[in-house]
């Protein structure tokens, strides 16, 4: 027995299926070396982020032919300096900011020009009509998404050339919760025309003002370096331009 040349240890049938099992994953595991971003065929998802209401009013009803077309997306929502500052540490591929990001380590472009409208519930509409509406305006509650008054104080500082004294009546977390509280009937206040158009249109809303130069506010399209190596955030970034030009 001593004598007898060692034997190897020859695989049961059983692990010979366990190996087969196993080599399918495993090498699709090793297609993602070099950072390919694929596995078995599928790119990696896209990181989105921007504001929510415009996310979801305008951002992803334009993606569903991408999403539809095998397309994954990660939506995060938030405010752009905090969103940039994620991009610059790798989370997101793709941001749309409300402002130009500072210095030149991020690539942007304008996507559109986003417009804000006065508005309030008919009831308060009628109560608010007259020739200066600033006046009219100071027996109307103000709802707000801030306690700063952010987007109100621009808009009267730009269509109307003078500061805001009002405060706010109303005090909410966010632009949809204006939009809610407004078509309510809670009062008066500024919000970005995507939000609000179907409300004007079905006459839940009435626009207060309509100024010769409505107050703009550019939304700007970042990409993250390197994200190109993802053939998906190129076509996210192409069909968000083109959608863009409709808003």
């Amino acid at each position: 027995m001593s004598g007898s040349p060692p034997r190897g240890v020859e695989p049961t049938p059983l692990a010979d299926e366990l190996a087969g099992q196993v080599a399918e994953p495993l090498d699709a595991l090793a297609s993602l070396e070099g950072g390919s971003g694929r596995l078995a065929g599928r790119t990696a998802p896209v990181h989105l982020a921007g504001p929510s209401e415009l996310l979801c009013v305008r951002v992803l009803p334009a993606l569903v032919p991408l999403i539809a077309d095998g397309v994954r997306l990660r939506v995060a929502q938030g405010l752009p300096e905090p969103l940039l500052e994620e991009m610059r540490s790798g989370r997101h591929d793709l941001v749309i900011a409300t402002r130009r990001p500072r210095g030149g380590s991020l690539a942007s472009t304008p996507l559109a020009d986003e417009e804000y409208v006065l508005v309030a519930s008919p009831g308060w509409a009628e109560r608010a009509a007259g020739d200066d509406v600033c006046t009219a305006l100071r027996e109307v509650p103000l709802v707000t998404y801030a306690a700063d008054l952010p987007i109100v104080r621009r808009y009267w500082r730009t269509v109307f050339g003078r500061q805001l004294t009002a405060r706010a009546a109303v005090t909410v977390p966010n632009l949809y919760a204006v939009l809610s509280a407004v078509n309510a009937g809670a009062g008066y206040s500024v919000l970005p025309r995507s939000l609000c158009q179907e409300y004007l249109d079905s006459g839940r809303l009435v626009r207060l003002h309509e100024p010769e130069e409505p107050p703009l506010n550019t939304l700007f399209l970042v990409q993250r370096p390197g994200s190109d190596t993802n053939p998906d955030v190129a076509r996210v970034r192409e069909h968000l331009r083109a959608a863009a030009r409709g808003w």
